[in-house]
This record gives C-alpha cells, structure tokens and sequence, in this order.
C-alpha cells in the first residue's frame, strides 16, 4: 500500500487545487451571467471529450507507460491553469474560454485517471480492493471539506486569480510525488499486429459475454443521467434561493465533503458490506432522498444536514461498485474494459447536464415565478420566486432516481451479480 499511498497523496493536493478552481470558477460565472445553463454546460462539455477518447484511451492505457501517461494528465492541467490565469490578469476570460478548459481537462483527466486506476490493481492486493477504493473516495471527500472553505475565504480577498495560483502549486505536488514511484506495468499487453478496430471493441466484446456486468452497467448509465441533471443545478439553486451567498454555499458543499470523509474513513476501516450490491443500491436511494429533501428545505441547518448524510452516502455506490469490478475484471485488460465502461455509464451525464441548464432558465423558472399557474399549485411546498423552479426540478428528477435504485433488487442479475459466473460462451 506504500505505493498507493504516496500517489495518492499528490493526486489529493492536485485535486484540492482543482476543486478549488472549479469552485472559484461556479462562483465567477454566477456573477457574470446569473443563469444555470453555463454552470450546467460546463459539466457537459468537460464529459464529452472523455466518452469521445474512451475508447483509445483504454488501448492506451493497456499498451503505454501508465505513469508516463499520468504525468501527461497532471501536466496538460497545469497548463490550462496558467492560460486561465493569463486570461484573467488580461481582463480576456469569457465565459466561453471555461468551456474549452473544461474540455481539455476532461480530456486528458480522463487519461490520467484511467492510468490510475488501472494501476490500482497491480499495486494493491485484492483483499485491499474495496479499501484502496474507499481511499480514493476519501480523496475526493476531503478535497470537497477543505477546498469550499478556503476557496470561499481566499476568493473574496484575491479574486480568481489567488484560486488558480495555488491551483499550479497543487499540480507540481503531484508531479513531484509521481516521479518518487514505481508504477508496474501489466504482464501481458495487447498485441501490436491486433486489427486496431479490434482493440477499440475488446471491451464491448469482453462485457457483451458477461450479462450481470451489462445489468451493472445500464443502472448506471439510468443513475449517472439522474445524478447529472440534478446535481449540476445546485450551486445555481442554491446561489439563487440566497441572494448569491458563496459563504453558505461554500458551508454547504464543505459539509458534503465532511460527509463523503466520514463515510470515507467508515468504508476504509470496515471494508463495505460482504454483500457490495447492497452498497450500491441502498446507499444510492439514500443519496436521491438527500437531494430530494435539499430540494424541499427551506432552512440553511436543514440543507447544511442533509449534505452532510448524503456527503456520508456518497462513497458507498462508487467503492463498492469498483471493487465488484476490479474482482472480476482481469488486471490486464482492465484498462480497455474500464473505458468502455465509462463510455457507456457515462454517454447521459453530459446529457442531462445540458439537459438541465436549460430546462430551469427556460422551463421551471419562469414556472415558479409568483402568480404562475404552477407556482399557485407548488409554492408552498418549494417556494416561489428565484430558484424555486429549480428546486422543483431537482426533487423530480432525484424522485426517478430513488425509484431506479429500489428497483435494482427486483432485478435478479443485479441483485445476485456478485454469485454470478456471468461469462457466456
């Protein structure tokens, strides 16, 4: 684990400066524009570069020189930091230079992190899947804690330009502790004179013969839309509802972060249920109850509440699910086969990501505005006026969620995945 460990703790500074930056970035783009839909297309562009490249990037990943390929992650991004902070100095940045980032980061983000977590396996033993799983989520979790606070604190006395300065601080940690390690590579790689449509296919053709995989993998592609057209609208709602506050935003999202590290260290030190279906499913009905309610309250404690027991959810569908991967996944094609599997889980986040800008500015705002038809009939329960709409919104779409993840246990392939030989021959 001394290994994992060590990269793990500059991929951790690398992500907090990058949190940082996203939220400095929310923050600036709310004050510019005032509408959900650049914060929501900020998502979406970031995830259609990467289903673009997944597929050649899993050859990539399975043939290269994975820490080659992760320096190459964490130099691109520090690269886009400093033409973000050149712009910004200049009095150039736009809204549309965001976008551009977003997908160039995502991008190469991508690859970095399919290298990692294809490496995963070669540099932890199996029976520390599900823990080096959890720390992973731990890293996110934690980066969630400390990088609203001090984003929020720094960015009203620097601006923009002090978030993304420490932003290029973070990635040369990263780099610096990459180049202490050793990353092995896989024993078997695939062969150079294989048809290149052939490699790009392996994993289609790998998880076509694996039928609870394919069950696996259609809950997340319902869930991953969900989550998307939901989640990516409640800075704006949130900013909206309370007259553009970034301090209880950033309060908000740092008890998410709070809740993701507990749940974290919880996962890390117990290992998960014996059982990893149940992590995914129970924890992520719990997740859209939590959004659902973020969506009713009314309250600050109620909302600052809630985030915190979604936060502690957070982990559990993902580290679970990645361990039930990485167990019946060989180590040497997992890079090929874990990009199709982001390509096909991941082709409705930037959907409903787009889906949802939007669909608020257009739709449900002007719903939800006093002496609207729908806001006589819903006004009491999720208010009216600003952010409203989204609120409304966000408790519809979480709704779907909840019903899909109590629904995976009606699904026997789903349920018993983990009993299943799921190979057909």
């Amino acid at each position: 684990m001394q290994t994992f460990l060590i990269i793990w703790l500059g991929q951790f500074a690398s992500l907090l400066g990058s949190e940082m930056t996203n939220f400095a970035i929310t923050i600036w783009a709310w004050e510019v524009t005032g509408q959900a839909t650049p914060l929501s297309f900020i998502l979406a562009v970031t995830q259609i570069p990467r289903l673009l490249i997944s597929p050649f990037a899993g050859v990539w990943v399975d043939r290269f020189n994975r820490k080659h390929l992760m320096f190459l992650g964490d130099t691109v991004a520090g690269l886009s930091t400093i033409a973000l902070l050149v712009l910004f100095l200049t009095d150039h940045l736009q809204i549309w230079h965001l976008y551009v980032s977003g997908a160039v980061n995502g991008l190469f983000g991508y690859i970095q992190g399919l290298a990692h977590s294809a490496s995963m396996s070669l540099i932890v033993a199996e029976k520390h899947y599900a823990r080096a799983s959890a720390f992973e989520s731990l890293q996110m979790s934690g980066s969630y804690v400390i990088a609203p606070a001090i984003a929020g604190a720094i960015y009203a006395v620097t601006g923009l330009s002090g978030i993304l300065t420490i932003d290029l601080v973070t990635f040369g940690i990263a780099i610096a502790t990459l180049s202490t390690v050793t990353i092995p590579q896989p024993t078997t790689s695939p062969q150079t004179a294989e048809p290149v449509w052939q490699q790009l296919t392996f994993g289609l053709q790998y998880l076509w013969r694996r039928p609870s995989l394919k069950v696996l993998l259609s809950f997340f592609l319902i869930s991953n839309f969900i989550n998307s057209a939901s989640f990516s609208l409640l800075p704006a709602m949130v900013l909206a509802r309370l007259g553009n506050d970034s301090t209880v935003l950033g309060t908000l999202f740092s008890f998410f972060g709070a809740g993701g590290l507990l749940g974290g260290l919880t996962l890390s030190l117990w290992g998960g249920p014996k059982r990893r279906i149940h992590g995914v499913l129970i924890f992520s009905a719990i997740w859209k109850v939590g959004l659902i309610v973020l969506a009713l309250a009314q309250t600050v404690a109620t909302k600052i509440g809630t985030a915190l027991i979604s936060g502690f959810c957070s982990p559990f569908p993902g580290s679970c699910s990645q361990a039930i991967w990485r167990s019946k996944v060989e180590p040497d094609v997992q890079g090929r086969v874990f990009a199709t599997r982001f390509l096909l889980t991941q082709l409705a986040t930037p959907l409903g990501a787009a889906i949802a800008g939007p669909l608020a500015d257009h739709v449900f705002e002007p719903a939800m505005q006093p002496g609207q038809p729908l806001a006589q009939l819903l006004g009491d329960i999720f208010g009216v006026g600003p952010g409203a709409g989204m609120a409304l919104q966000m408790a519809l779409f979480a709704s779907c969620g909840l019903v899909v993840a109590l629904g995976g246990y009606g699904i026997r392939r789903l349920r018993q995945i983990e009993n299943d030989d799921d190979l057909v021959t």
